[in-house]
């Protein structure tokens, strides 16, 4: 039997088991070594506010409607997609299927996203390419993805050498997009109310870490000789920090949107410097990369990028990692990020 990890209704982890699978021509069974849990997405299904439980998400249209049929409602499976594990069966590819541009073999440690259980069985094609290189502490792995989310939010500002970027939120995918805007030339003003947040963004390359107080606009202004920042990019999924980062910018300034927000933005106020400062405002979702940028990145290049940056240095996540929880005692660590999130960065969910 295989075990995963079950939200059976808001605010309560069970631990299921499922029968072993063969493997089909063209699949691939790993075993689960670590995965990382999202103290974003994964919370909103966690308290049951994410709007899939609610609303039905039309593809085609891709609008969010009314209508609730079929309607993934709880109890939900093996959410979570940050994992890294060791591939152990392979199954030779169906006659005509196309190449694989890096094909995996039993033994590899790979990167992917199969949610929270303890083996996986995925289509060949979805772990092309992706081997951790040698070296790599697997447990980085568990990296790739929000490493991905933080740099197509880097990307989306279009920083370089001279420009001033405030990133609200230094939670784990604020921290690294705080690294991949020092690694882009920009010079970073980290915005988060906790202190230990604000002394890892240091550690990130933060030229400036200050808290979210009622004189945040104004030291804005301080410290960018009176004209705002260039760009801000706000990763908390808090209104108050979007409201917040539309002050942030000065006239013809950037915002960009990269938080998952929920319910009403009862705290934006778009008639005052939103509107007066002409700032625009950009959504970053990783599904897709920036428009500008489509005819040579997607979002396979984003994390081929992320462990790159892992492989040779420039990015270290592995301090980022506050607490280590067995499959078991799973509950634990969602009410941990629930009740007391200041307390915690990256936490993990260890299957070895």
């Amino acid at each position: 039997m295989s075990t995963v990890l079950r939200f059976a209704a808001p605010r309560r982890v069970e631990i299921v088991e499922q029968p072993v699978v063969g493997l089909a021509p063209g699949e691939v069974r790993v075993r689960t070594l670590h995965s990382g849990i999202s103290a974003g997405t994964e919370l909103t299904a966690y308290r049951g506010t994410n709007p899939y439980l609610t609303r039905t998400w039309d593809p085609q249209l891709r609008l969010f409607t009314d209508d609730h049929e079929g309607q993934p409602g709880y109890p939900l499976d093996g959410w979570g997609y940050s994992e890294v594990g060791e591939v152990t069966e392979v199954a030779p590819s169906p006659e005509g299927a196309a190449p694989l541009r890096r094909p995996v073999a039993v033994g590899d440690l790979v990167w992917g996203i199969w949610g929270h259980r303890s083996e996986a069985v995925l289509p060949h094609a979805a772990l092309d390419g992706h081997q951790l290189p040698p070296g790599v502490d697997p447990l980085a792995g568990a990296f790739v993805r929000v490493g991905a989310i933080a740099l197509n939010a880097v990307l989306a500002a279009d920083l370089g050498v001279g420009t001033t970027a405030v990133i609200f939120g230094q939670g784990v995918i604020g921290l690294l997009a705080t690294r991949y805007a020092t690694l882009n030339g920009a010079t970073v003003i980290a915005v988060d109310g906790i202190e230990a947040r604000r002394d890892h963004a240091w550690g990130m390359g933060a030229a400036y870490a200050v808290p979210p107080d009622e004189r945040l606009a104004r030291r804005i202004r301080e410290l960018t000789a009176g004209a705002g920042a260039d760009v801000a990019i706000e990763l908390s999924g808090s209104y108050r920090a979007l409201a917040s980062a539309l002050t942030a910018v000065g006239a013809d300034g950037t915002v960009v949107a990269s938080g998952f927000y929920q319910g009403s933005g009862e705290a934006l106020r778009l008639g005052e410097e939103f509107h007066h400062n002409r700032v625009q405002l950009l959504a970053s979702q990783i599904g897709s990369v920036p428009n500008r940028l489509r005819a040579r990145w997607d979002v396979p290049r984003l994390q081929r990028t992320v462990v790159q940056s892992i492989a040779d240095h420039r990015l270290d996540p592995l301090p980022l990692v506050s607490h280590r929880y067995g499959l078991d005692d799973a509950a634990d660590a969602y009410a941990l990020l629930d009740e007391n999130p200041s307390a915690a960065l990256q936490v993990v969910l260890d299957f070895a």
